[in-house]
């Protein structure tokens, strides 16, 4: 399958009425907004190569063998492998293979997901695992007229980033959505008919769940296999500098599998979503276009979610003191995150587009924070003000030799891409740098 939108198969892709379906997010937003079918690719130059998997990488040689037997010479390799979603044989627990338990990572996931949900309508799903995955399929599942109930061993949902207040308000929704929690156990075993699929979850607390399906959001883990003992690893990933450029000069990472310095924080981390991928991918492209003239990555890390009707944004990182503000009983409110006297996060609810531009640009600027009651008693206002005294931030551009691209504009969440920043970076470098392929 031609690169498509990864975050589409957690939303617009499983819904019940007018769902999205490809060639609808076979698209780069962050790229001029281009539907980058089979072929464009071919327009732009570029030779794609499906159904193909590489079996070994050998980054002195500089060369890639297939399973078919190829082998693919490079003069410049950019790694976006990304990451795989964790099984629970990982942990012990068989079952995977059952056709009613459903993982969310590929197209063709999303699509046995949907079959599942077709042919459960009315039925019962639990769902293990309380992050990213766990929280927008239940809520697809809620819409597709499926009783869900969520399984995580965290004392509350999104435990990685929520606090327990803002993780209520969102449980507390999903409750009145008719969702039931679990919490604080995992999955023990399955049951199953004769046909093996499964028709019950048993939990390690003694909780016996009749269900018609299950969905499995247990995390991911990083694609790094082909380059493990030839290039440096850090934080589970491969570890680039600030042009995105690994241990070995001719090679770069990029998205998911890619530990990265990050400037804000004074440190290397590896971070799991779309924002990341698709800026790393272009910063890569750049570097290599024109290294002199290209600074080292300066990102500010960023994560978002939209369920049922809520949306929110998180800026930065969620350590230290926290400063909730807003109304928890409606639909605007958030948090501040202040480490060491300085804000280092911010989280919005139901926020304008200005708002959270306003949280985001005063949480780069990390602003002293003197007083934390003043802080809760100015809530959004705060942000929004330290935004209003900065100055515009320069926007760096690129311009791209040989071709009519130009990007200059900044790439925000709501550009939703993953896989396809990279390949739409790819092109870009195409053009500029050429590709040279050598079969033997």
């Amino acid at each position: 399958v031609v690169p498509y939108e990864r975050p589409a198969l957690s939303k617009g892709f499983l819904l019940p009425e007018a769902p999205a379906r490809l060639p609808a997010f076979h698209t780069c937003v962050g790229a001029n907004e281009e539907r980058l079918t089979q072929k464009w690719y071919k327009e732009h130059g570029i030779e794609l190569v499906l159904g193909t998997r590489v079996k070994s990488a050998d980054v002195n040689r500089k060369t890639l063998l297939t399973a078919t037997g190829e082998t693919i010479s490079y003069k410049i390799l950019i790694i976006a492998t990304g990451a795989r979603a964790l099984q629970l044989e990982e942990f012990g627990v068989n079952g995977s293979n059952a056709e009613n338990v459903c993982y969310l990572r590929s197209l063709a996931d999303a699509t046995r997901l949907v079959d599942a949900m077709k042919s459960s309508t009315g039925g019962n799903a639990v769902v293990i695992g309380g992050g990213y995955i766990g929280m927008e399929c239940a809520a697809s599942l809620v819409i597709n007229k499926i009783n869900v109930t969520m399984v995580f061993p965290e004392a509350h949902c999104m435990a990685r980033l929520f606090t327990p207040k803002i993780a209520s308000y969102y449980e507390d929704f999903y409750k009145s959505k008719g969702v039931k929690f679990i919490k604080g156990t995992v999955l023990s075993s399955f049951e199953k008919d004769a046909d093996g699929k499964v028709t019950a979850v048993v939990l390690k607390d003694g909780n016996h769940l009749p269900t018609d399906m299950v969905v499995v959001g247990i995390g991911i883990r990083p694609n790094t296999s082909l380059f493990e003992g030839q290039l440096a690893l850090e934080k589970g990933g491969i570890k680039v500098n600030g042009m995105m450029q690994t241990s070995n000069t001719s090679v770069y990472a990029v998205g998911d599998v890619a530990a990265f310095p990050v400037k804000i924080f004074g440190e290397i981390r590896r971070l799991e979503h779309v924002d990341s991928a698709r800026k790393s991918a272009r910063h890569a492209v750049a570097a290599i276009m024109d290294p002199s003239r290209t600074s080292d990555f300066d990102y500010l890390p960023f994560f978002y979610s939209r369920i049922f009707s809520l949306s929110w944004q998180f800026y930065g990182e969620s350590v230290g003191e926290v400063v909730h503000y807003g109304d928890f009983s409606g639909s605007t409110f958030g948090g501040y995150w202040v480490s060491k006297g300085y804000l280092v996060g911010s989280f919005l609810e139901g926020g304008t587009k200005e708002e959270y531009e306003a949280i985001a640009k005063a949480t780069r600027l990390k602003p002293a924070v003197e007083d934390i009651t003043e802080l809760e008693r100015q809530g959004l206002g705060f942000a929004v003000s330290v935004s209003q005294r900065a100055p515009p931030p320069q926007l760096p551009t690129v311009v791209v030799p040989s071709s009519n691209l130009v990007l200059e504009k900044p790439l925000y969440a709501w550009h939703a891409t993953a896989g396809v920043a990279v390949a739409a970076s790819i092109a870009v470098f195409a053009y500029w740098y050429g590709r040279r392929r050598r079969r033997w």
